[in-house]
């Protein structure tokens, strides 16, 4: 295998894109629309295909979720290495103002800084800073 890449199905798609980049940083590429492809007649103007480069090795694939609702939880947690305990401080207080935080941020036995927060999205992050 050589990554697996997250692809991440939610509403108003465009806007909430901007909204990962303002958390993450990162370019937004490779923006697609469903205008004008048959099979996605009736959802014109979501996006079928959007990619979130936060660095050459990490990439987050979305999509507007066309049809029927999204489940807002699972067990699926998406955890982002993160560089420096700005950084994670950052992340944590932007997903927590409009989010839930499950694990506050703090120290741990394992030497690093960890939180867990469920996003605007429904969508949990698992974030870690190895000190």
């Amino acid at each position: 295998m050589k990554r697996i890449v997250p692809h991440i199905r939610i509403e108003n798609c465009k806007e909430e894109v901007t909204y990962y980049q303002q958390v993450f940083g990162g370019e937004i590429k490779n923006t697609q629309l469903a205008d004008g492809i048959d099979m996605f007649k009736g959802h014109e103007g979501k996006y079928i295909h959007a990619e979130l480069h936060i660095n050459e090795h990490c990439i987050l694939y979305f999509a507007d979720i066309l049809g029927s609702e999204p489940a807002k939880d699972s067990n699926l947690l998406l955890g982002p290495d993160l560089e420096s305990e700005e950084e994670i401080t950052q992340v944590y207080n932007t997903l927590a103002a409009d989010g839930e935080v499950k694990m506050e941020l703090q120290d741990t036995f394992w030497g690093a800084k960890h939180a867990i927060v469920k996003d605007r999205n429904g969508i949990s992050w698992e974030l870690n800073y190895t000190k």
